[in-house]
């Protein structure tokens, strides 16, 4: 779609407009700048980003639970959940951000135009959150670790509302397994039975988390049973339909006490509409294949430098799907998701 063009006025009003914020930010900087040099606020110390609110976020100081308003100074941009700052309180409750510490991960994801956007910081691991119903596909499952995969941060397989699986398991179970036989963490929980959050409780300890998964699956649910004091909201699943509705709307980090079992450290978690759900439109075929973790030793052992592994000779793919050695099923999900972004 081509650009719309724009009038001399218009373009003289968004000029305006951009000086007057670009004026009012330097005027801000010199404010925070006059108080600090007076002494209105106190000496830097650590501090974590649990809430962003465009140019004010809510930081939790280090040892302490009671966050502080703060504002940014205006040459520091670019601030999420869970980014960890030096900050200094003022006279008046509130305090000012004065820097950024060095993230060790963050998780990204594409806004409209397709480009990269941090959406959080400093995560230990994905929580991909699906549930007995709505019916899991594995192809979704897979969608959900290939965009894990590519953000370098580690991705466990949560299984919830088990109570309504068969005795044996069904084929759930098999697939469960077969990930499990790959590397993948795996966990089942349950909200309707005692203990039945036992093990993931002790999978959240000492770590900071973010939960994604499809709507329904009870990851508001989930987050209310670990947070009770936490007033969060939770949809209802669709007796027709039986697919559910988001309903987090605020960014937070969230920090749960321990289990009744006496875990040694709480955890935290990071829930946001931002996280709730990845996309794949990023990504090319090579970071595609890379995210099915069972390829990587085979990439680049194929004959043709520029194999896709369809229908080429000498594919290493192809060979170790024949001899059992990839899943065939798995190398059918990796195919529909690279046809899904050549249609995209």
């Amino acid at each position: 779609m081509n650009k719309r063009k724009l009038s001399r006025q218009q373009r003289w009003r968004v000029e305006k407009i951009q000086a007057e914020r670009a004026k009012r930010a330097e005027k801000r900087g010199e404010q925070d700048a006059d108080k600090l040099a007076a002494g209105e606020y106190g000496p830097e110390q650590p501090g974590r980003v649990i809430a962003h609110f465009g140019r004010t976020l809510d930081v939790r100081p280090e040892g302490d639970s009671t966050p502080v308003r703060c504002h940014l100074r205006a040459n520091l941009e670019g601030l999420v959940t869970g980014d960890r700052v030096i900050w200094r309180a003022g006279q008046d409750g509130s305090g000012v951000v004065v820097a950024r510490g060095e993230r060790g991960s963050v998780l990204e994801r594409p806004d409209a135009r397709g480009q990269l956007k941090p959406v959080a910081a400093n995560i230990d691991q994905i929580l991909i959150v699906f549930a007995v119903e709505p019916e899991p596909h594995a192809n979704l499952i897979d969608r959900y670790l290939v965009a894990a995969e590519a953000t370098g941060i580690a991705p466990v397989l949560v299984l919830n509302k088990v109570d309504l699986l068969p005795e044996n398991g069904g084929e759930l179970r098999a697939l469960l397994d077969r990930y499990a036989a790959l590397g993948y963490p795996v966990v089942t929980t349950s909200t309707a039975r005692d203990g039945g959050l036992d093990a993931l409780h002790q999978r959240l300890a000492d770590r900071t988390s973010v939960f994604v998964g499809q709507s329904g699956v009870g990851k508001s649910s989930l987050i209310d049973r670990l947070l009770p004091d936490e007033d969060l909201r939770i949809g209802a699943l669709s007796e027709d339909s039986r697919k559910g509705r988001h309903t987090t709307t605020t960014a937070r980090l969230y920090r749960f006490a321990p289990s009744d079992r006496g875990d040694a450290e709480a955890g935290e978690l990071i829930d946001s509409p931002g996280i709730r759900e990845f996309g794949l439109i990023h990504l090319d075929e090579v970071q595609v294949a890379e995210g099915f973790i069972e390829f990587r030793d085979l990439l680049g052992r194929c004959r043709f430098r520029d194999c896709r592994h369809r229908q080429e000779p000498g594919c290493a793919l192809l060979a170790a799907v024949e001899s059992g050695e990839i899943h065939a099923d798995r190398f059918a999900s990796y195919r529909r998701i690279v046809d899904s972004l050549d249609e995209t």
